[in-house]
């Protein structure tokens, strides 16, 4: 055993400095990693080992949640999130995965986790607080770069009540990214060259997610391997970005990929059944022990896990046992997301589209040869529209189940509308195209649930009316300050005061102000600050009605409730306690909006801490519930009066297709973790000043702008 291992050791040494030879990083001047490799392999080493040296305990995380060692660092609240894991893949299922997967892929697999763990080797002074050594079947776990992948929306919390009902603890929601109040989503919109100046087509790259939840890289092979954009912390594929000809950019989808089954349960002693159709079926029972920190060290619970064929069982609604089903294919997932990142034309990514397991996204996609296209959703199951998936179905019932995936061609699909634009802000899809958008009858129900949204209202008159786009006007399009949340809000306050008496001398003139607002966003906008201190007001009174009939209050329908169906009455005496608010933590209700909306970044930790009394910068940005196309998602830190930015435009890119590609970006903050490197923060000030940086693209381009050169393993 011990020589087997010495030689397995050798093997694995051998293979790190095979890769380190044949992988080069040059990081630009903002720090951004170019990795070039012979081989994928070659590239997705070095893309790994260049991820660790920018933010090692990011990917630790991400990898610690996916896998379902969470408690092992986090304690027993996490144990849920850990076992949700384990009901969906156990750590041998992992493995057969891997083991199944495709000669190409599991090299690519074991290039990962020899990326990290030559990381590891070659810098001793890193502690990970768990995982010493990664493995190749890991990737398995965490196979699409969302944020918030689909396992995120089965509850921890029913997962405990079902699998330990007894046991009074709280406990963690399994989120994987960081908690404030901003709706995650993204905006996409591909332009085609009838609307640019150049002709060329372009795309906008605009994910709305936890500040620092991705990198910026590039990454490149000589196995046709050449992409560019932002990479989920601890994965080897470019998530949203662009190669030379073709680009991708993903936002959340309203398509219906999660559906509830009911099983009807028999249990005969030790024996658990369960029925489907004439059948007696038995409830597969799955041994797991899951460890959990505590004071005096480790600890270890036992679950036996349940399954049917619907997938895991999750919860109970009264007495049913309910499981759960979702897309889980990560041998194909993973195909998926790294092929996706070397098409050439929009015949091979509609092949690579065609692999249907991009569950929880729309694709906005442009090309070099003047393509635009948007798919809305990927995964898509065929369901029996006599039965209602918005509710669990009867799993006893063979009709409920799913009938295999729609075909590509059966989903919602837009294709070079005429009218040269196409855009998703995680809005409805019927509005993505002017009158060229899909028609609503002509889809069930359950592929599309998002409703028309403030940002989707905003961006259709600016793209209805923008030609000769370049990528600076594009940028300028994309940041448009105006926020029609805002304007129906505050038409909605001063409606209210026509119709009932404002009693305070600074309630009368704050609204003569708000009367001169231009509905924009901006530093120094004392309109804004109004807004927003008005609308937490009414948020945070209660008066607001969650439902509308039997369904949950869109965002919509509350900004109507607060500027149409609230009294004139109470919209004012909430306006009035806004005011109040607004003096006690400023002094002054004549207050910028840059003073109280604030970008800090104090450390590399995961979760920040802010603090009024250390430095920050303003940011005239708000948040995209307003209406805001450039998101800035705030919250409040421990005790203090401004907000700080935790989410929105995070990694953001404006790319013009043609001869030769073209693009600029941004990242928040900027590309390292580290509070001691120079690219720490070296675009937090560009971020507030929406001033973007030119991106090197080709080879020529990266060594005029390249600050080190080195193989992984060498010192720069």
């Amino acid at each position: 055993m011990a020589c087997n291992s010495k030689q397995q050791r050798t093997a694995e040494e051998q293979r790190w400095e095979k890769h380190a030879e044949n992988a080069e990083i040059i990081r630009d001047d903002f720090g951004v990693p170019h990795i070039y490799g012979k081989s994928d392999a070659d590239a997705v080493f070095g893309l790994l080992y260049a991820q660790a040296e920018d933010d090692f305990n990011r990917i630790e995380r991400n990898y610690t949640w996916a896998i379902g060692r969470l408690a092992e660092v986090e304690g027993e609240k996490s144990l849920y999130s850990d076992l949700r894991a384990r009901l969906y893949m156990t750590k041998d299922e992992a493995i057969e995965n891997y083991n199944n997967s495709p000669k190409w892929l599991q090299e690519l697999c074991v290039a990962f986790a020899d990326g990290l763990n030559y990381y590891l080797a070659t810098h001793p002074e890193v502690k990970p607080k768990l995982i010493t050594h990664f493995e190749p079947w890991m990737p398995m776990y965490f196979s699409e770069g969302s944020i918030g992948g689909d396992i995120e929306r089965v509850s921890t919390r029913k997962i405990k009540e079902f699998y330990e009902p007894n046991l009074e603890l709280a406990i963690s929601n399994g989120l994987i990214r960081t908690a404030d109040d901003e709706p995650r989503g993204s905006n996409g919109f591909a332009i085609a060259g009838s609307k640019t100046k150049s002709g060329n087509a372009m795309l906008l790259i605009n994910p709305h997610t936890s500040f620092f939840f991705r990198g910026e890289v590039h990454v490149v092979s000589e196995e046709g391997l050449n992409a560019y954009g932002a990479v989920t912390w601890g994965q080897f594929f470019v998530y949203q970005g662009f190669n030379e000809k073709t680009g991708w950019m993903h936002t959340s989808t309203g398509t219906d990929i999660i559906d509830e089954f009911e099983e009807a349960i028999v249990k005969d002693g030790a024996k658990i059944s369960y029925k489907y159709g004439d059948e007696l079926r038995p409830v597969d029972s799955i041994k797991v022990k899951l460890n959990y920190k505590t004071q005096d060290g480790l600890k270890e619970k036992s679950y036996t896990m349940y399954r049917t064929h619907h997938g895991p069982i999750t919860h109970k609604n009264d007495d049913k046992w309910v499981s759960t089903a979702l897309m889980w294919s990560p041998i194909k997932a993973l195909e998926q997301s790294f092929t996706r990142t070397k098409k050439a034309n929009h015949d091979e990514f509609n092949e690579m589209m065609d692999i249907r397991t991009n569950s929880s996204n729309n694709t906005v996609y442009a090309d070099a040869d003047g393509t635009i296209a948007y798919y809305h959703g990927n995964f898509i199951p065929k369901r029996n529209e006599n039965f209602d998936y918005t509710k669990p179905v009867d799993g006893s019932n063979p009709d409920t189940d799913w009938q295999g995936l729609h075909d590509l061609e059966d989903n919602i699909m837009v294709l070079n509308p005429p009218n040269g634009w196409i855009q998703n802000c995680n809005s409805t899809p019927f509005t993505s195209a002017l009158e060229y958008s899909p028609k609503k009858e002509d889809y069930p129900a359950y592929m599309h649930s998002f409703p028309e949204n403030y940002r989707g209202i905003h961006a259709i008159p600016l793209l209805t009316k923008a030609s000769d786009l370049t990528l600076d006007s594009l940028l300028d399009l994309a940041y448009d300050s105006y926020l029609p949340g805002a304007e129906v809000l505050i038409n909605g306050l001063l409606d209210a005061a026509q119709k009932s008496p404002v009693k305070s001398r600074e309630a009368k003139e704050a609204l003569e102000l708000l009367k001169k607002w231009d509905f924009r966003v901006s530093e120094n906008s004392v309109g804004m600050t109004l807004a927003q201190f008005y609308r937490n007001a009414y948020f945070s009174s209660g008066k607001i009605p969650r439902m509308k009939g039997n369904k949950r209050m869109s965002r919509l329908g509350r900004y109507e409730y607060m500027s149409k169906t609230a009294s004139p009455k109470e919209r004012l005496a909430i306006f009035q306690q806004s005011l109040e608010k607004l003096e006690s933590d400023f002094g002054t209700w004549k207050t910028p909006w840059g003073e109280f909306n604030r970008y800090q970044r104090n450390d590399g930790k995961i979760q920040q801490d802010f603090d009024d009394a250390k430095p920050s910068i303003p940011v005239g940005m708000a948040s995209s519930s307003w209406g805001a196309l450039a998101s800035f998602g705030t919250r409040f830190g421990k005790n203090t009066k401004r907000q700080y930015g935790t989410s929105g435009n995070s990694f953001v890119a404006v790319v013009e297709f043609g001869d030769k590609v073209k693009a600029k970006s941004m990242l928040a903050g900027g590309q390292s973790s580290d509070v001691n490197s120079p690219h720490f923060s070296d675009q937090s000030q560009r971020y507030a000043d929406k001033d973007f940086k030119e991106v090197a693209f080709y080879r020529d381009d990266v060594l005029k702008r390249a600050k080190s050169t080195y193989h992984p393993g060498n010192k720069k």
